[in-house]
């Protein structure tokens, strides 16, 4: 697609955004693969739409207001890329245009308040747990909370498992095939700590020696796709300078933090550190990708787990990433296991981040559709690899009446290895 986005009109991340634009040729094909064109069926509520309206912003030709409703809309799924016979790296234009539109924005006080919250409660582990509980006494007085922050409210979980902690190091049982640092997450820390737990022992288990380091913190995605460049910045910063260089990898257990990892030479675009963001996110993979790639060393034993388990792909493993095989692989070596494929797999569950709390309506209804599809496969259980989606999944199957579990990957392949 022609465009007149002037060089570095709009900082560093200008030429990542025009090469975006450019790629374009809008021939549609992303149109199928868009959650939110499925759900609302408008053009500019589409990836070729959003390409549009975002290039005409860039080039000065329409005002930031006339785009905001259609990209505070999109998911960042990411399906519209593999979807895209020309290879339009979406990412690299819709981020970097939220980092840029964000002082350009308006925003109702209600609406700066909720973002807000969620920054500040969401990255870092002991206030989101706090967040939480207070959380539960604000469902009490729901009535009395206001609208644009009745999303936080409804989300919160009923109960929320207690806190854990993982050594520094774990060493390998036996052999020591393998040594690498693992990210542990922040949101998953408070809902579902057990998710680090079992990586950690399955990945010893087969030979891994596994660094927690102690100075590791958010990923930073929360910031990234929010368009808070400032915060992705000083999260990415640190964990740059957290984890060490003598490990065989950086594993992620959690797409959507996998996804921003591999994001930080964008993120740290055009400043000092830009070089190490770009060496560092090649040593970051997913948990699941690198024990397919070293192999299991046992394969589980015959065990007592669910045999019929559907997996769903989440967004930012399977688009993002590329990972489909590989965690599909892990769970058929469990012996008797069936992996059941979902009815409309290339869907987002609508989690999304904080996508849930900004755009409740959307994510709402793509989260029960996915729920009814993990329904209609006739699973016992559900996995996937990211918080957010196993949240999701949980929360609506819940609604639904459905005692489908939803476990993440690494906690059934943990339970099959477990006498």
């Amino acid at each position: 697609m022609l465009h007149t986005i002037a060089k570095n009109k709009h900082g560093p991340l200008t030429e990542s955004m025009a090469h975006a634009v450019e790629s374009c040729v809008h021939c549609g094909f992303c149109l199928a693969a868009c959650p939110t064109y499925s759900e609302l069926g408008q053009e500019m509520d589409s990836p070729r739409g959003r390409i549009v309206l975002m290039k005409q912003v860039l080039e000065e030709k329409l005002p930031w207001a006339d785009a905001q409703p259609h990209v505070d809309r999109c998911l960042g799924c990411l399906a519209c890329e593999p979807a895209c016979p020309s290879g339009v790296p979406y990412r690299d234009l819709i981020s970097p245009f939220r980092a840029v539109a964000q002082p350009k924005f308006n925003r109702t006080f209600a609406e700066k308040l909720r973002r807000f919250l969620a920054a500040q409660t969401i990255p870092f582990p002991r206030r989101f747990r706090l967040a939480a509980a207070a959380g539960r006494l604000g469902k009490l007085v729901r009535p009395l909370v206001p609208a644009a922050l009745r999303p936080m409210i409804d989300l919160v979980p009923a109960s929320i498992p207690p806190a854990e902690s993982w050594p520094r190091v774990t060493p390998a049982v036996g052999e020591r095939r393998a040594r690498v640092a693992l990210l542990t997450g922040c949101a998953q820390q408070v809902l579902s700590p057990d998710i680090n737990t079992a990586t950690i022992a399955v990945l010893a288990q087969q030979g891994v020696e596994v660094i927690v380091p102690e100075s590791q913190g958010c990923c930073g995605g929360l910031a990234w796709h929010t368009g808070d460049l400032t915060a992705a910045q000083n999260f990415a910063r640190k964990n740059l300078a957290a984890f060490p260089a003598d490990v065989d990898a950086i594993l992620t257990n959690a797409a959507g933090c996998g996804s921003a990892l591999h994001e930080y030479h964008l993120v740290l675009k055009g400043t000092p550190d830009e070089a190490r963001a770009e060496a560092f996110r090649h040593r970051v993979m997913d948990v699941s990708l690198f024990l397919t790639k070293l192999g299991l060393r046992t394969p589980p034993p015959t065990a007592q787990v669910p045999r019929r388990i559907a997996y769903h792909d989440a967004c930012h493993l399977a688009n993002a990433q590329g990972v489909r095989a590989e965690p599909r692989a892990l769970l058929r070596a469990i012996p008797g296991a069936t992996v059941i494929e979902l009815a409309d797999a290339h869907l987002c569950c609508g989690s999304a981040g904080t996508y849930n709390l900004d755009q409740p309506d959307i994510a709402a209804s793509l989260g029960e559709k996915k729920a009814r599809a993990v329904m209609a496969s006739g699973a016992e259980v559900v996995a996937s690899g990211n918080i957010g989606c196993l949240t999701q999944l949980s929360s609506h199957l819940a609604r639904l009446g459905s005692p489908i579990k939803v476990r993440h990957t690494f906690q059934v392949l943990r339970d099959a290895y477990t006498p």
